[in-house]
């Protein structure tokens, strides 16, 4: 019996707890210092719960111990925190907090306590770092990697167009981290947001594109010369989102009002939040494209996997949050039974290294409805 601590019971973690329960060879328990979350999702799944706050120091390495792997699927700015926690209990780890922190960071730690940790396993990054690679490694010589990835509303409201299933801080992340592109072989920092282009999607329409900072570790493990990251948004979106950082709506630094400081993002947050809010039984989809240009047999091809998911019926589960849980969840069991088992700190697209491991990927998430439609063309 393999014994699994799910950190985070939001949208996602839920997800993750509930695929890794259904295999009787796993317990699951997650941990949560909301009390309603907890218990929705002991209702619905076999498994154990435990109501904590993970920000408190040393909290992830004291419960941590009786587990045989960690999974962190906690916002953004406790992502790094509790991986290293996890990492110092000795633990195997999965991570799919989009934090700032570079990982690698904690490479040497890894393998001085002989753990695999692998992180940034969502969609994207993650699925979209391990497409990106396995192309590129299908190509002779690659001369472009464009990935465009997005997750949307079936049904759009005024203003925004756009609902959150993730943590909302993170969401915001987005449109004010600088991006960082390749561009002729170097680093170009470039504004979030900018960059704007069409995309067609069909059966969707058109969408808009914008930089984003989603590359991550690929501009790492990658050397090709060209490689953006693009999020996906239904037309006009970027404009509002700029206007709302220009003004000063996105600002962590406190303003004096009326004789009080308060954080211009902590406003923003309590009034755009509830109304971006994706609530139950709203539906959604995932689009996401990866695509890599290059020559292969003395020829110019592109090489491309395409997908675009819904809302599960059955499951009532949004796109984007199993999208980003099934991954995770898949992964670990790869590591819970010694499939890849390298100690140290591991981006998600090292997957692509082994052949047998990518398929199985491919196929685990088409058993769970979501399949990426691979194409080939001669340019």
């Amino acid at each position: 019996m393999h014994r699994v601590l799910v950190l985070g019971g939001g949208l996602v973690g839920s997800v993750i707890a509930r695929d890794l329960s259904k295999d009787s060879g796993i317990e699951v328990t997650v941990v949560d210092n909301n009390k309603k979350r907890i218990q929705q999702i002991k209702d619905s799944s076999k498994v154990q719960d435990l109501l904590l706050d993970l920000s408190k120091e040393g909290a992830v390495s004291k419960i941590a111990q009786d587990f045989d792997l960690v999974i962190g699927a906690v916002p953004g700015f406790l992502g790094f925190k509790v991986v290293k926690e996890a990492i110092e209990a000795h633990k195997n780890v999965v991570d799919i907090s989009f934090s700032e922190r570079d990982y690698f960071e904690l490479d040497d730690l890894a393998k001085e306590k002989e753990v695999t940790v692998v992180f940034d396993c969502g969609v994207a990054p993650g699925m979209s770092n391990i497409l990106a690679y396995a192309l590129a490694k299908e190509l002779d010589e690659t001369e472009s990697i464009k990935i465009f990835v997005g997750g949307l509303p079936q049904t759009r409201f005024w203003p925004y167009e756009y609902k959150i299933v993730f943590s909302p801080y993170d969401v915001i992340e987005e449109y004010t981290r600088p991006t960082r592109i390749v561009e002729n072989g170097k680093i170009v920092i470039k504004e979030a947001l900018s960059d704007v282009e069409l995309i067609d999607v069909e059966g969707v329409g058109t969408l808009e594109a914008f930089n984003t900072d989603g590359l991550r570790s690929l501009l790492k493990t990658l050397n090709v010369p060209n490689m953006v990251e693009k999020t996906l948004r239904f037309l006009g979106h970027a404009e509002k989102m700029k206007i709302l950082r220009y003004t000063g709506f996105f600002g962590k630094e406190p303003v004096g009002v009326n004789g009080q400081k308060i954080a211009p993002l902590d406003v923003t947050a309590k009034l755009l939040f509830p109304i971006l809010e994706l609530r139950e039984g709203e539906k959604d989809f995932t689009v996401m494209k990866v695509e890599a240009k290059g020559k292969k047999y003395n020829k110019k091809i592109a090489l491309s996997y395409f997908l675009v998911d819904y809302y599960d019926e059955e499951t009532r589960t949004t796109s984007m949050v199993r999208t980003t849980g099934f991954p995770a969840a898949i992964v670990s069991r790869m590591i819970l039974k010694g499939e890849f088992n390298y100690k140290g700190v591991y981006p998600p697209e090292y997957i692509a290294n082994h052949e047998s491991l990518f398929g199985m990927l491919l196929k685990e998430l088409e058993k769970r409805k979501v399949r990426f439609l691979k194409e080939e063309r001669v340019l």
